[in-house]
């Protein structure tokens, strides 16, 4: 059975390159996508991924916001993206202590 994965990014360009990468992999199914943290937070219930792939900068809910309700009301394992830039990496930081498994920086 193919691992499930939830992308969220509000960027649709990003979220159809990173779709499209993990589903060259036959061991990986794109579930969902999501444009932002709130939608993403409700996806994690209703689509039950395996795995979610979460950006930080987004709008309505940021990706710390709705990785926190996650871990908090839904575990799942969270590997966040984000750019290399100073506050980029502080919000890193902040993922990881906040239960992201692992980080992934976007150029």
């Amino acid at each position: 059975m193919p691992c499930r994965v939830l992308v969220v990014d509000d960027s649709a360009l990003v979220r159809k390159i990173i779709s499209d990468a993990l589903e060259r992999d036959p061991d990986i199914e794109v579930v969902g996508t999501a444009n932002n943290g709130k939608t993403a937070v409700f996806k994690s219930f209703t689509l039950d991924p395996d795995v979610i792939t979460m950006d930080i900068e987004m709008p309505i809910m940021n990706g710390l916001d709705a990785l926190r309700e996650i871990i908090r009301t839904n575990p799942k394992p969270v590997i966040m993206m984000s750019v290399l830039t100073q506050h980029g990496a502080e919000a890193t930081f902040r993922a990881l202590e906040l239960g992201a498994v692992d980080f992934i920086p976007k150029p």
